[in-house]
């Protein structure tokens, strides 16, 4: 069982769904309404956790019903939650989820509440716990002083780092020096390259720039048309899975998560790179963020059944 850990967000989800998302002062009569839990970190333990990997999150919720349904999820699932620090202060952070069902796309306003309050000393109380993981797993939904000391933390102790640079933040081009797996979107790609990305040929253009600032492999998602990898000499681009989707939210948590989980394991990268992609494939056949992720059995049985990979 693999290791990983990590500083992220603890975020519950109020997501409604509706057969269209409105347009500025529009009003849309929704379909149904959902509380589950969510925030960037929590998705992406939770897929790895899910796959198998034994997994530590270093975050902060709040003293609060939300932050209760966030601990009874902990519990259900079996995570650890030795470095869940309780705001006094604030409130648990709420994602506003708008959800398209035809297009199973979605709009979400993030209200980071008691995620904003992770510092530095929170990563640093877990040092020993890096020194023995397999990954360390980080996102941009945390401040940038606990990601900083993770990405330190993990370089100290030679251990991969996966990072998901989303949400966008402008960050000086050295702070991706270093980072084994970088995992952008299309979007955030381009935010952080200048390159917009059309196809494959695009994907390629942008992963280039991003191992000129010192990435080691660059995986970008690309939506409904997949994911791309490069490092250098190696290329690798996998198509989506033929699967109906039914809520986009968290798909790409679910990637970052998976692959991380992969990494763990000790699977080669395209190995690793179709673990993730089932994970995330499975991910949008039902709703939610962190209730979506899939098992560990359904994964190996998709990976088996699309890629002929037993593991």
């Amino acid at each position: 069982m693999g290791k990983i850990i990590g500083p992220g967000s603890l975020i519950v989800d109020l997501t409604g769904y509706a057969p269209r998302l409105p347009i500025a002062g529009q009003t849309v009569m929704g379909t149904r309404f959902q509380l589950g839990p969510g925030g960037k970190g929590s998705n992406q333990m939770t897929a790895a956790a899910r796959a198998g990997a034994s997994v530590k999150l270093i975050g902060c919720w709040g003293d609060d019903p939300l932050g209760k349904a966030l601990r009874d999820h902990y519990n259900r699932e079996g995570m650890s939650t030795e470095y869940i620090r309780t705001s006094k202060e604030k409130e648990t952070g709420v994602a506003l989820i708008e959800v398209e069902e035809e297009s199973a796309q979605n709009r979400i306003i993030i209200l980071p509440g008691a995620s904003d309050e992770l510092m530095e000393a929170d990563v640093l109380a877990a040092e020993g716990d890096f020194a023995d993981s397999d990954v360390v797993l980080c996102q941009f939904e945390t401040s940038l002083s606990s990601i900083e000391t993770a990405l330190k933390l993990g370089k100290k102790y030679c251990k991969p780092i996966v990072l998901n640079p989303a949400p966008y933040v402008d960050v000086p081009r050295s702070f991706y020096d270093g980072i084994d797996y970088l995992t952008p979107n299309e979007t955030e790609a381009e935010a952080i390259t200048g390159v917009h990305i059309e196809s494959t040929s695009d994907a390629r253009k942008a992963a280039e720039i991003l191992l000129g600032m010192g990435v080691k492999k660059a995986v970008i998602t690309l939506g409904k048309n997949g994911s791309y990898f490069w490092d250098g000499s190696r290329e690798l681009h996998l198509p989506c899975l033929p699967m109906k989707a039914v809520d986009s939210t968290g798909a790409g948590d679910a990637f970052s998560g998976g692959l991380a989980a992969a990494i763990s394991f000790g699977l080669d990268d395209s190995s690793a790179m179709k673990f993730a992609s089932c994970v995330s494939n499975l991910s949008v056949t039902r709703p939610g963020s962190s209730l979506s992720m899939p098992h560990a059995e359904e994964i190996r049985d998709l990976l088996r059944n699309a890629y002929g990979i037993q593991i």
